[in-house]
């Protein structure tokens, strides 16, 4: 009759491929309570046969018509089943009743929330296995607050992008309801979905004493330039209906909370996508526990007596999101926080949003960096001054940004101006020192040492960066030096190869950074990281994954294309040539000596260069010389 139609249609068709159907398939089975004529009313088991109904006799044969329009009912209830945004079974949109907001268990819902017009939610047919319920609610970057009722309290209801709420579940209880709405005065795309546990699932949040919900699954999210932190309250063994949960602090055994783990995931989005229909579309891949196992990057498993706190280097610009699933590892069971997501920037900002994050301070000095650096990465041996002012530059630069940052208050382009000028002067102080000394070993020393605090940093960025001992300052510090020390020594006997190699390396990757200012790439945070653990105290607690996808491998593939193109070039050229060019200095001075006693010289009868300039001013303020009159110049004799 029309009762088993509306449950779900539980006499016709299958469970699972009831709820898989959707609410197509309940209302047009309503608008036929009875079967068609000459059609057996029957279950479908799993093999796809339908067996009889007991206490169901066969009906009668009826007319032809009447059997037409019992195939033709059946026609339409294949079409709605065939229905595209309904079979994925990821995104449902329910029965929606007056003003309320129809959820099932698992499926995902897109909904806009309006200022004036709040909606309440409502999930029914809760089964009987279910001891409580998680109800997550997602946004991009606009808030939205949920609440278990339209008064808001602070221990009843949580406003943000990614929040959730913990029902948990009476007796008898089948039907539960939320209270949702945004303060926000654009109308908020959200995208919502309730989740349901056993008694033997752990309660995400169960254990809170920090934060304002009296059980709270959400994960708590802070970020700057430099790091994002992650914090979450201590879960709760599972229980069942009816019953009290466990005690928190009492007792630390095998049967108290403490036995249970906590699994840190981290899950990245396209680079350079910020688009809203993205964001929600990877979050249904962050929600529930096996999606997250599948798709996500498990950093670290932390266990009831570390703190609930994880750090990651932030990634400006880059979407990535978080989850924590909670196990417990003596009955295998398992449950998921509520995801939640970051781009490391602000919206709604009116300088440096998530849409223009590349300063044009920022994209300038790049750029000019970039050009001499393409330079030196094919020239620069043969024209050493300018590669060593490339040197100076690097290295007075690097090392001046760093005390003007952490001891000022300066802004960021007055101080990338400041870091311009120094780097600059410091460029200049190696040439001279190479001109007026000609020590070959230092300025090596210089060259080697950037060659080396590249390759240092790259061992970190690819393999050594996350590993637990190099959260210890002094054991990071000393292991990334002696690897930047190493790599001179090693190259010592052979300094013209030491020097080309640097000049097609370094050279290239400042192409690199060039990119990175126009175009997001994780290949900057190969020497980004370091600068960030330089400037910021705390990084070091910070776990360093950055994505590596398609505009990674293509800078990638220029970058290497570059410093191989530049070596080989210039060990071509310089094939056969001296090593290194003379002395400057002493080359000017014995030019000098030539000069002075060569007499037949044309030089030797230029005026000297004081002289010369004396002459020249002298010209010059002929010019503004006022003329003299005609006449008698001398007074007149008596």
């Amino acid at each position: 009759g029309r009762g088993e139609a509306r449950c779900g249609v539980a006499g016709f068709l299958p469970e699972q491929e009831t709820s898989r159907w959707g609410a197509g398939v309940r209302l047009a089975l309503d608008a036929s309570p009875r079967g068609p004529a000459g059609v057996r009313w029957g279950r479908l088991a799993s093999d796809g046969t339908r067996r009889q109904r007991p206490g169901i006799a066969r009906v009668r044969r009826q007319s032809p018509a009447r059997a037409a329009m019992g195939l033709l009912r059946l026609l339409v209830l294949a079409v709605l089943a065939s229905e595209p945004g309904v079979a994925g079974g990821a995104e449902t949109v329910g029965n929606s009743s007056e003003g309320l907001l129809e959820f099932s268990i698992g499926k995902f819902r897109y909904f806009m929330l309006n200022r004036p017009s709040p909606e309440d939610a409502i999930l029914r047919h809760i089964s009987s296995n279910a001891s409580f319920l998680i109800f997550q609610i997602h946004s991009q970057y606009q808030n939205t607050t949920i609440s278990f009722t339209k008064t808001l309290l602070r221990n009843t209801s949580g406003t943000g992008t990614d929040k959730g709420l913990v029902f948990i579940l009476r007796p008898e209880q089948s039907m539960c309801t939320w209270h949702l709405e945004t303060l926000d005065a654009e109308p908020v795309q959200n995208m919502a979905i309730p989740l349901s546990y056993s008694e033997r699932d752990p309660v995400p949040g169960g254990c809170n004493l920090e934060f304002d919900l009296d059980i709270d699954p959400n994960i708590y999210l802070e970020y700057n330039f430099f790091e994002t932190t992650i914090k979450f309250a201590p879960a709760n063994l599972g229980y069942a209906r009816g019953t009290n949960p466990l005690p928190c602090d009492i007792g630390t055994g095998r049967d108290s909370r403490w036995r249970l783990l906590y699994d840190v995931y981290q899950y990245f989005l396209p680079e350079n996508d910020l688009s809203q229909e993205g964001l929600l579309k990877h979050l249904q891949r962050m929600a529930e526990v096996p999606q997250v196992k599948a798709s996500a990057i498990k950093v670290v498993t932390l266990t009831a007596n570390d703190k609930p706190s994880v750090s990651f280097s932030s990634l400006r610009g880059q979407g990535v999101i978080y989850n924590v699933i909670v196990r417990d590892p003596l009955l295998n069971t398992s449950a998921a926080y509520v995801p939640v997501h970051t781009y490391a920037c602000h919206f709604e900002a009116k300088e440096g949003n998530c849409s223009s994050l590349g300063r044009v301070s920022t994209k300038v000095f790049f750029t000019l960096c970039a050009l001499l650096g393409l330079f030196v990465c094919f020239f620069g041996h043969r024209f050493w001054k300018t590669e060593l002012f490339f040197i100076g530059f690097i290295f007075m630069g690097f090392f001046f940004y760093i005390p003007i940052t952490r001891l000022t208050l300066l802004t960021y382009d007055v101080r990338l101006i400041l870091t311009a000028v120094a780097g600059s002067i410091g460029g200049i102080l190696l040439v001279a020192a190479w001109w007026r000394f000609g020590i070959l070993l230092f300025c090596m020393l210089c060259v080697g040492l950037e060659l080396g605090f590249l390759i240092s940093s790259v061992t970190f960025f690819a393999l050594l960066g996350n590993l637990k001992i190099f959260q210890d300052d002094g054991v990071f510090w000393v292991t990334f030096s002696c690897i930047a020390v190493i790599i001179p020594v090693v190259f010592m006997g052979c300094l013209r190869i030491l020097n080309i190699l640097t000049c097609g390396f370094v050279g290239s990757y400042s192409v690199v950074l060039a990119f990175d200012s126009y175009l997001y790439t994780s290949l900057s945070y190969i020497t980004l990281n370091i600068l960030k653990r330089a400037l910021h105290e705390d990084f070091h607690r910070a776990f360093t994954n950055v994505p590596f996808q398609t505009n990674d491998f293509i800078i990638l593939a220029v970058w290497g294309m570059l410093a191989v193109s530049g070596v080989t070039l210039q060990m071509r050229r310089e094939r056969g040539q001296p090593f290194f060019p003379a002395h400057p200095y002493k080359l000017w001075k014995r030019e000098r000596e030539r000069r002075v006693t060569n007499v037949l010289d044309p030089s030797y009868h230029i005026p000297p260069l004081r002289e010369r300039l004396y002459c020249r001013l002298t010209q010059i303020k002929e010019l503004f010389r006022k003329e003299q009159p005609a006449g008698e110049r001398t007074p007149l004799l008596l």
